[in-house]
């Protein structure tokens, strides 16, 4: 491919797969480090992570293939900056519909959608600006911190609706 925006439009497909794979990966393997990647029940929170670990995973690929073809920025600070911009504005749209319609897959997964597209616009924007000073340390710090955000959380899931499990009546880590 010869720019960078062709790996974006791909991007969009790859991350959207790699959602629905990491949507049902802790249902298969249960496992610790599993369960601090992707979703482990079909809470709102829980569900952040097919956002955040989807493009970070696909963006580390990316980097693979794409780092020796063109001239990109700011990489860490976009792995980390891009899907919380992406979790912010979800959760800021998917909330006053979730009050008003209860669970709807089509609105998920129709919002989901388009947060992959904007996570893609966004990370072409961070990619091709200057490179931010501090950008791979606060990039590298910031992902480590989500992540132990995200652990903490689905081992000790305070009593809100965002971590609230409609299918099973519950929070956290639920049984079968």
């Amino acid at each position: 491919m010869k720019n960078l925006k062709n790996y974006k439009l791909l991007g969009i497909i790859f991350v959207f797969l790699l959602c629905v794979l990491f949507h049902f990966t802790y249902q298969l393997w249960p496992n610790p480090l599993f369960s601090v990647l992707f979703p482990v029940n079909e809470s709102i929170w829980e569900h952040m992570k097919l956002i955040f670990s989807s493009f970070v995973i696909y963006g580390i690929f990316e980097y693979l293939i794409i780092r020796k073809k063109f001239k990109i920025n700011n990489y860490l600070l976009n792995l980390f900056l891009t899907p919380i911009i992406a979790i912010l504005l979800y959760l800021t749209i998917y909330i006053p519909l979730y009050f008003k319609y209860d669970e709807n897959m089509i609105i998920s997964i129709g919002l989901l959608f388009l947060m992959i597209i904007i996570e893609e616009v966004i990370s072409y924007i961070f990619l091709k600006s200057k490179e931010i000073n501090n950008g791979k340390l606060i990039g590298f710090i910031g992902i480590i911190l989500m992540y132990f955000i995200f652990s903490y959380y689905t081992y000790k899931p305070t009593n809100n609706f965002l971590f609230y499990d409609i299918l099973k009546n519950g929070y956290g880590i639920l049984p079968s």
